[in-house]
């Protein structure tokens, strides 16, 4: 009979979530909902040291963002609970101290002190096979002695006691058989002095708790595939072992290393999904969504970073990618990421996007813009005129605040040289008669004709009229700016930049 499809997302609550997280969270998602499957989201909050307040909220505000959100969670408890790992912190020692009295682990009473001593004298030291015997732990004192450590409470940890001179193979859903020698493996601590377990230990007792099928993670995780798949096999589960696959990792744009948060940092673009501020520091790092990504546009171009679905398709909504989603298509290789082609996907997106959609986008990213004091039919027709220019929301003020605001003529210098009293006597000669025609169908025939009329080429003035309404030499279309804007506002502006040009 197989298995009914579970997988799980499990983060820890450290700080901002690495867009490599949410591919993460998405290729499991996507899994799930190809298979009718169960997407599990698993707070893995067991190493207090580094927790940090809000971040698992935040963690849930990204993936609802995505709309990726899961069918269990904290927030939606199912049958699986709880799912914080610091809730079921009361689970693990018992296996731990299984795991000890079968011989597959150990426990050592190794002070701090003692394992930098023992630092300091061995520089590349790993606590293993080839230096176990020489530590106080379990292997190397009496019995009574260690009896008598544990009754009075000695801080201590349990490792995982590695078998010397071992092959341990499994095989990848992307990377077909992956061996590991047993020789080049240390002693991972498995539970420490605290009562908590380490990720070894807890990924392995969790997977199994919640009858998790199979396990997308990132390829950073293999080298730890040799602990987890011997506590599997040392636990007497490894029929239930579930099916792992290891991503690539998303690179630095030039291809050198994982990208990190420096990089976006040191080259100017996020790598967070959403906006993250530090409740320690304060220091605030800007996410995907806050820069102007729509979310379909960021789980799109987060899915082709290290998979493709073959056919060289690459605008897909979120139904397309379960559907087309496949394990066999995921590379091997690390997928660099390129900021430009982020751009480019949510240029696309924003093109695709229904009005009254970006309308609400643009009106959540904006409250210093006059958009409330226009009607909506306004605010609609401007964004269809600038939505082809949008790289991300964001550029909305950029491109389109001339609609609400007067401009500053920035770009006068540009006019001055060539402008001449008749230009002016043309102006001044269009801007009456604009409350005389039809814009809709009449200005841009009456400008030309005027113009030739008055001995000037229309490309002539086409630029200071720009420049006029718009501030600068950007924009759509002149006229259909200045049909928008009406006639009372095109001939202000008019009137400004004549006096601004001459």
């Amino acid at each position: 009979m197989e298995k009914n499809i579970r997988v799980r997302f499990a983060p820890s609550p450290t700080g901002g979530l690495h867009l490599g997280g949410v591919r993460t969270a998405l290729f499991n998602y996507l899994f799930a909902k190809q298979h009718n499957g169960t997407f599990i989201l698993r707070v893995e909050d067991t190493d207090q040291n580094r927790f940090v307040p809000g971040a698992e909220e935040y963690i849930v505000d990204c993936l609802d963002w995505c709309g990726i959100t899961p069918d269990e969670s904290p927030q939606k408890p199912g049958a699986y609970g709880p799912y914080r790992q610091s809730e079921r912190k009361s689970t693990y020692k018992p296996f731990a101290d299984q795991l000890v009295a079968d011989g597959y682990a150990y426990y050592a009473f190794d002070t701090p002190e003692e394992l930098a001593a023992k630092r300091e004298e061995l520089p590349n030291f790993l606590y293993g096979q080839q230096t176990r015997m020489s530590m106080r732990n379990s292997l190397t004192l009496p019995a009574e002695e260690v009896a008598s450590l544990l009754a009075s409470q000695t801080p201590h940890v349990v490792r995982i006691k590695m078998p010397e001179n071992e092959q341990v193979t499994f095989t990848d859903m992307i990377r077909g058989q992956v061996s590991f020698d047993t020789n080049l493996v240390d002693d991972k601590v498995l539970l420490k002095a605290d009562g908590m377990p380490t990720y070894h230990l807890a990924v392995v007792v969790d997977d199994k708790a919640m009858e998790i099928s199979h396990v997308f993670r990132g390829e950073e995780w293999l080298p730890s595939a040799p602990i987890h798949l011997l506590l599997w096999k040392y636990l007497g589960w490894e029929s239930l072992m579930p099916q792992w696959a290891h991503l690539p990792l998303i690179l630095k744009p030039d291809g050198h290393g994982k990208l990190s948060k420096r990089d976006g940092d040191r080259l100017g673009f996020p790598v967070y999904a959403m906006t993250w501020t530090d409740p320690k520091t304060g220091a605030v790092t800007e996410g995907f969504k806050e820069r102007g990504f729509l979310s379909q546009a960021f789980v799109n171009m987060l899915a082709l970073l290290g998979w493709n679905d073959g056919s060289g398709k690459e605008i897909f909504l979120l139904p397309e990618l379960v559907a087309a989603f496949s394990v066999d298509r995921i590379s091997k290789a690390g997928a660099k990421f390129d900021f430009e082609k982020a751009k480019w996907f949510n240029h696309e997106w924003i093109k695709l996007t229904d009005t009254d959609l970006l309308r609400t986008e643009i009106l959540n990213a904006f409250d210093d813009l006059a958009l409330k004091n226009v009607t909506t039919q306004y605010l609609d027709q401007v964004i269809d005129l600038v939505k082809e220019r949008l790289n991300g929301i964001t550029d909305f003020r950029k491109e389109a605040s001339f609609f609400f605001d007067d401009p500053e003529i920035v770009e006068a210098d540009s006019v001055r040289p060539k402008w001449t009293p008749e230009k002016a006597a043309f102006f001044e000669a269009f801007a009456a008669q604009l409350n005389n025609s039809d814009p809709a169908q009449q200005w841009e025939e009456q400008f030309k004709a005027m113009a030739e009329t008055k001995g000037l080429k229309p490309g002539e003035v086409m630029l200071p009229f720009r420049i006029m309404l718009v501030g600068g030499k950007f924009g759509p279309g002149v006229f259909d700016i200045a049909k928008l804007l009406g006639a009372d506002t095109t001939q202000q502006r008019i009137n400004k930049g004549i006096i601004a040009f001459s």
